[in-house]
C-alpha cells in the first residue's frame, strides 16, 4: 500500500488528509489560512499540517511517496510555483521549496479544480472511465478536464477556464474583464442574481415570501418556491437550467468526455435541477448519428474531493516520473 498527503488550499481553510494509491482517505484534518498573512506563512503552516496528518495516522514521512497540494489560481509545477491567486496573497510563492524544508517529500502542485476532477476521476462519479470532465457550481465554475487519467490544464497550467467562455455576446460584466461568460449564466451566484431580479420585478410572486422566510437570497429560494407552485420561480429555474446547458454542451463539444460531472451546493436539488438540465443538455452537443453520448452523473466526492484529488494528482506525477 502507498500513501500520499494530499492538501487543499482554500481561502478560508487548509484542509489535509492521508490518502491511498486507490483513492481511500484515512483521515483529515484542517485549519484557518488567514489569507491576509504573508505567503510564507501560509505554505509553512501547509508543511505543519503535512506532518500533522502523517503523525495522526501513525505513520513516517518515509511512508509517504508524495505531498499534492490543490490550489486556487495558476500553478507552475515543473518549477514547483503557484504562480497567481485572485483570493489568496500569492505571487510566485515558492511552495515545494519552503513546504519540503519542513516534510522532504516530493512537492505537486496544481488547480483545485483540476484536482476535483482527478478525484471524481479515481474514486468518484467517474471512477473507471479514462476521459471525464467534472465542473463546479459554486460562487464562480470552476472546472477538471481528465484525459486519459490524467489532468489537461494546456502549456501553462492556466486551462480548462470554462467558465470564462462567452455564453452571452455583451452580457453581463464578469471578473475576467470579459463579459457574457458562462460563470455569470450558470453559477450558483448566477442564479441567486436571477432569483433577486425576478422577485423584483414580480413583488407578488412567492420568491419573495421565501427570500422573507429564509432571511436572504440564496440558491435555493428559486427551487423552493417553485415546489410550491410559483410559476416565476418555476421561469427563474428554466432559464438558469437552459444558460447551464449551453455551457456544459460547449464543454462535451470540446472534449467529448465518457462522463460529465456536475457538483457544488445547487446540484443538491438533485432531480428538480437534473433531469432537465440532462435533457436540455444532451439535445445540444455534436454526437452525430451513432455516436455514443456523454453520461451525465452528479458528483459523489463531497468536500473529500479537494484532498483526494491533490493526493491522486501527487501520485500521477509520481507514477509519470515528474520531478517534484
Amino acid at each position: 500500500m502507498a500513501y500520499y498527503v494530499g492538501i487543499d488550499l482554500g481561502g478560508t481553510n487548509i484542509k489535509a488528509g492521508i490518502v491511498t494509491d486507490t483513492g481511500e482517505m484515512l483521515n483529515r484534518s484542517s485549519i484557518k489560512t488567514n489569507a491576509n498573512r504573508p505567503m510564507e506563512e501560509i505554505i509553512h503552516d501547509m508543511g505543519k499540517l503535512a506532518l500533522t496528518v502523517i503523525k495522526d495516522a501513525k505513520l513516517d514521512v518515509k511512508d509517504i511517496k508524495a505531498i499534492g497540494i490543490g490550489s486556487p489560481g495558476t500553478p507552475d509545477n515543473k518549477e514547483g510555483v503557484l504562480v497567481y491567486s485572485n483570493n489568496l496573497p500569492f505571487n510566485m510563492a515558492p511552495m515545494r521549496k519552503l513546504i519540503k524544508d519542513i516534510v522532504n517529500l516530493p512537492v505537486y502542485i496544481d488547480n483545485d479544480a483540476n484536482c476535483a476532477g482527478m478525484a471524481e476521476a479515481v474514486a468518484g462519479a467517474a471512477k473507471g472511465v479514462k476521459n471525464s470532465v467534472t465542473i463546479t457550481l459554486g460562487t464562480g465554475i470552476g472546472a477538471g478536464v481528465i484525459v486519459n487519467g490524467r489532468i489537461y490544464s494546456g502549456f501553462n497550467q492556466a486551462g480548462s477556464e470554462f467558465g470564462h467562455t462567452v455564453l452571452v455576446s455583451g452580457g453581463e460584466p464578469c471578473s475576467c474583464g470579459r463579459k457574457g461568460c458562462f460563470e455569470k449564466y450558470g453559477s450558483a451566484s448566477a442564479l441567486v442574481r436571477m432569483t433577486k431580479e425576478a422577485a423584483e420585478k414580480n413583488p407578488s410572486s412567492k420568491l419573495n415570501q421565501v427570500i422573507k422566510d429564509e432571511g436572504k437570497i440564496n440558491a435555493k429560494i428559486a427551487f423552493k418556491a417553485m415546489r410550491m407552485g410559483d410559476q416565476v420561480a418555476a421561469d427563474v429555474v428554466d432559464q438558469y437550467t437552459d444558460y447551464l446547458a449551453d455551457g456544459l454542451a460547449n464543454a462535451i463539444n470540446a472534449f467529448m468526455p465518457e462522463v460529465l460531472v456536475i457538483g457544488g451546493g445547487v446540484c443538491n436539488e438533485g432531480d428538480p435541477l437534473l433531469k432537465p438540465l440532462q435533457e436540455k443538455t444532451m439535445s445540444r452537443p455534436y454526437f452525430g448519428p451513432g455516436v455514443k453520448k456523454t453520461v451525465i452523473k452528479l458528483a459523489e466526492m463531497g468536500n473529500d474531493a479537494g484532498i483526494v484529488g491533490a493526493a491522486m494528482m501527487g501520485k500521477s506525477c509520481v507514477d509519470d516520473g515528474i520531478e517534484g
